[in-house]
């Protein structure tokens, strides 16, 4: 994976591919996750990095550490996950587009037919 492409921090980067897995559903809640070591091999970074990106991802309650067993996501975490991603995409997506949206002239019927087709 690149990581050199956007301005996140790698952490970060990481918990919204978890994320991602979260919402499709390829993590299912209750369901246990890869390993720290497990993740930083898949993932090619550190596992300190993935540590990091479980402990940010444990303190929002998408997931919970079971200890000695493992990472597991939260019975809530598919709706934590949706919530923080919705939030996210409103602070820092939506106002991007909204500029582009204003320099093209783009007319809110054009929006809607782009978007709901």
């Amino acid at each position: 994976m690149d990581y050199s492409s956007t301005h996140k921090p790698i952490y970060l980067q990481i918990a919204d591919k978890m994320s991602e897995r979260i919402l499709s559903g390829e993590w299912k809640p209750e369901e246990r996750i890869p390993s720290v070591r497990e993740m930083g091999v898949a993932m090619g970074v550190n596992p300190n990095t993935v540590a990091r990106t479980y402990e940010y991802m444990e303190q929002s309650g998408a997931i919970y550490n079971r200890r000695g067993i493992g990472f597991f996501v939260s019975p809530e975490g598919r709706k934590i996950v949706l919530k923080q991603m919705k939030e996210e995409f409103f602070a820092n997506e939506i106002p991007v587009i909204r500029k582009k949206v204003e320099m093209l002239g783009i007319t809110p019927e054009e929006m809607t037919v782009l978007l709901f087709r």
